[in-house]
């Protein structure tokens, strides 16, 4: 994963140029940070004990909700936000569940 150390600051940059060159960095890290979350989802199929568990409904809607309030803390917006979670982590729970299902298909 890239590492963000040494990242002008927004005020720093002395064109637009400069300007692409750090958000390239920083997207590159997101994605990183996303496959890094992705292996863990994957993970977690491991330790589930039924359908339900995996797709959690009460711990997606707390999540997002966090997320919604990390957003708004940061000045972004939070349906956005929301909706960006929404979608990535329906994905991973999608594929958490083709996961645990083949590690549970009866004999």
């Amino acid at each position: 994963m890239m590492a963000l150390q040494n990242l002008l600051q927004a005020d720093e940059c002395r064109g637009m140029d400069d300007i692409r060159a750090q958000i390239d960095r920083i997207d590159r890290a997101v994605v990183g940070l996303i496959g890094r979350r992705y292996r863990y989802v994957l993970a977690a199929a491991r330790f589930k004990t039924s359908e339900t568990s995996v797709r959690a409904p009460e711990r997606f809607a707390a999540m997002l909700s966090k997320r919604r309030e990390w957003a708004v803390e940061e000045g972004l917006n939070a349906d956005v936000i929301e909706k960006l979670y929404a979608d990535l982590v329906g994905h991973f729970i999608d594929e958490e569940m083709r996961r645990w299902k083949a590690g549970h298909v009866p004999d």
